[in-house]
């Protein structure tokens, strides 16, 4: 038996970008989205994110959970880390 699950409606949308290696390391900013609903989500993705490269192998599974959060609460997230994300070696 196959279970179909509801797709979530889009609420928002954010821009993760990596600034590099001087602090603060990751912009993530509002495109569109409830401001409550999109700082919640910002926070949660800083606390994520704050001290890992995206070179650091420990990025790629925070990514992925980033990822699952934001589909959890139907946000789109589109990421600019300065180079093709394949770069980054595991």
């Amino acid at each position: 038996m196959t279970t179909i699950e509801p797709e979530i409606p889009t609420i928002g949308h954010v821009k993760i970008v990596y600034y590099g290696p001087v602090h603060p390391h990751w912009g993530i900013d509002k495109r569109f989205g409830d401001d409550a609903v999109i700082e919640n989500f910002r926070q949660r993705v800083a606390a994520r994110l704050n001290f890992v490269p995206p070179h650091d192998p420990q990025f790629r599974r925070n990514k992925e959970r980033v990822i699952k959060d934001a589909e959890r609460e139907g946000i789109v997230v589109e990421w600019d880390l300065g180079f093709d994300d394949e770069e980054v070696q595991e």
